[in-house]
């Protein structure tokens, strides 16, 4: 039986990846790592919590002690790494805990599997990344593999550093590495701090869209299940010290996306034409807002024969009857903390 150990796993992909494996491989033993901060949720998993082949740590990455515990506990064979902060905005407000969690937690996760492995046949560490590390993009253009890095958030500089760390044991130590470096995702169980779901959630509640600057900052939007199958099929048949850039081939301005969703959602509630749209309010531009991200895919394709199955309107669509079903658990989420930081973020833009 393959052991694999996922961090995160009680996050927005982190939940999909764990369901994914546990569904499709039923001789797979997954341990999920997540010390269940505020985008932690383990009610994300309850379909699967029962699962024979399935257990949870409630462990942070940040605790060296803890980490060699379950390295030293449950053996795995690989390590899939999707723990980080991941909001820009938080990153701006508070860089430090981006730093300690995504640059610490991953060299503690590098020391540990380091140790452990003696025989490294057979073993992997798949570091997940992000397409933020590359900075922005003009109006052409796309992000590949050999991309240069040029991070401008807390964020990204932190998922940077991490890569940098990923890679550094690749080359010094043999560690059995391979990093990706992904496009936006969107889809069930996303934390609403992300566009696509706080969206949706002032629709529902016809609260003010924030919508940063002139919503011109294009993104390329990707399935989190396209994204799930990704990396699937890049940690069973990737290569070694490799990176693979997973994108959605999808770019929306952000103005269109919303527009999109408003469109989608007064149609599913029933409500005329441009009802929620009047809802759109732009707001003071994020610092160091990057304008342009795109990811070529064409290595993964040509490698591993991977391409995304999900276009935008079918993932909205999608992505919408999920949360219109889910109010409670929108709710739930939602309450608490999430509303003062909501507020800090843009009350007050």
């Amino acid at each position: 039986m393959k052991t694999i150990l996922i961090t995160g796993g009680a996050g927005f992909i982190g939940s999909h990846a764990i369901r994914h494996f546990l569904n499709k491989y039923e001789d797979y033993k997954i341990v999920n790592i997540d010390a269940l901060t505020y985008a932690g949720n383990l009610e994300n998993l309850k379909d699967v919590e029962h699962h024979a082949n399935y257990v949870f740590l409630h462990t942070d990455i940040t605790d060296p002690n803890s980490i060699r515990e379950a390295m030293e506990s449950h053996a795995p064979d690989w390590i899939i790494h999707l723990a980080a902060e991941s909001h820009v905005d938080r990153s701006i407000m508070d860089p430090l805990a981006f730093i300690k969690t995504n640059v610490l937690g991953t060299a503690n996760l590098l020391i540990a599997a380091k140790n452990h492995w003696k025989d490294q046949e057979g073993k992997l560490f798949y570091h997940i990344s992000t397409d933020e590390v590359f900075g922005s993009l003009g109006a052409t253009g796309y992000f590949t593999e050999t991309t240069s890095y040029d991070p401008r958030s807390p964020y990204s500089a932190s998922k940077a550093s991490s890569d940098h760390l990923v890679r550094a044991y690749f080359h010094t130590y043999r560690l059995p590495v391979i990093i990706s470096n992904c496009s936006n995702n969107y889809g069930p169980y996303q934390f609403p701090e992300k566009l696509i779901p706080v969206v949706i959630q002032n629709i529902l509640n016809k609260k003010p869209i924030p919508v940063y600057g002139k919503g011109e900052n294009i993104r390329d939007w990707l399935y989190v299940q396209d994204h799930v199958e990704a990396m699937d099929v890049i940690a069973h048949h990737g290569k070694i010290g490799e990176t693979y850039a997973i994108g959605g081939h999808n770019e929306l301005r952000n103005i269109d996306l919303v527009r999109l969703l408003c469109q989608i959602m007064d149609r599913k509630l029933g409500r005329r034409p441009e009802e929620s749209s009047s809802l759109i309010s732009f707001v003071k531009d994020r610092a160091g807002h990057d304008l342009r991200y795109a990811i070529d895919a064409t290595k993964l394709q040509r490698e591993l024969q991977w391409v995304p199955k999900i276009k935008p309107d079918q993932g909205m669509e999608m992505t919408i009857d999920w949360y219109l079903a889910n109010t409670d658990w929108l709710k739930h989420i939602t309450s608490g903390a999430y509303q003062t930081y909501y507020q800090a973020q843009y009350q007050n833009r």
